[in-house]
């Protein structure tokens, strides 16, 4: 913090396990890499190399061994830990972390169809090798999943051993636990959380009202994903209460009585004054 300022919520301090901010790089070179460390990365928490951007990546290695060198966790999207499974090369996969010395790795089957319980052997054998983050829910418009199914997936994953799930939304924020419009399926997120621990799960926002909602609904120290490297000090700013969206989210009840006083008198004035 650069100054003091009552009402401002507690944020839990790096290395955190709760209050997550996962960004997602969709091909960022290492100077904008370098300039986002620079500028924001005391409030990112870890950064996905989106889908299967890693790929075609230019100078790959240079990239991953900058963020080790800044202590910044990094793990491959998990469209291309698909790719390689929906090929018979799992064991090549495991072979590519070895190779870029990665210590975490996301397993998803949000492109391709896989029995559950195969999914979940993938997750606990890459546990025993690296930290692994799990993603649950279809990429693909107009598939909806019931509740307790996310519920017994997401319960199943953690005990296979992943760290955090995700909650799918795409970068686009319009599936999974959002509906095309790009509003939560309330509903859903409800009943999720009356089972999962919020902590444990990672929802993925990457439109501001939707991490707007999820702060309002959990605290500062929700953890939250897919968010754009332009956009890391922003939500932070909601996180705190700092912006419009969630400004009197922390708030003293008494601090906020004034204003909505004064609120209210000038709508009162406003009538007055409207002409007959």
């Amino acid at each position: 913090m650069n100054f003091e300022l009552s009402h401002i919520p507690h944020r839990q301090v790096k290395p955190r396990l709760a209050g997550l901010t996962m960004v997602m790089d969709k091909g960022l070179s290492i100077r904008e890499c370098e300039n986002l460390i620079d500028g924001s990365g005391e409030y990112i928490d870890i950064i996905k190399l989106g889908f299967g951007s890693s790929m075609i990546t230019p100078k790959l290695e240079n990239k991953l061994a900058f963020f080790r060198e800044v202590g910044m966790p990094v793990y491959f999207g998990g469209t291309l830990f698909e790719a390689f499974v929906v090929r018979g090369q799992f064991e090549n996969y495991l072979r590519l972390l070895d190779k870029f010395k990665m210590e975490y790795a996301e397993v998803s089957d949000g492109s391709i169809t896989m029995p559950h319980p195969e999914k979940c052997h993938y997750i606990e054998r890459l546990s025993k090798r690296v930290t692994v983050i799990s993603e649950v829910g279809s990429k693909e418009e107009g598939i909806l999943i019931r509740p307790n199914k996310w519920i017994e997936m997401m319960q199943a994953e953690l005990e296979a051993g992943a760290w955090k799930v995700i909650a799918e939304a795409r970068e686009s924020g319009t599936v999974g636990i959002y509906r095309p419009n790009g509003k939560a399926h309330v509903v859903l997120i409800n009943k999720i959380v009356a089972k999962i621990a919020p902590e444990k799960i990672i929802w993925e926002t990457p439109q501001k009202s939707q991490q707007a909602y999820f702060i309002k609904l959990f605290g500062a120290n929700v953890n939250l994903g897919n968010i754009s490297p332009q956009e890391v000090i922003a939500l932070e700013t909601l996180r705190l209460g700092l912006r419009s969206d969630t400004f009197f989210q922390f708030l003293d009840k008494s601090l906020q009585a004034p204003i909505i006083e004064e609120q209210s008198l000038v709508q009162h004035k406003k009538t007055e004054l409207k002409p007959i």
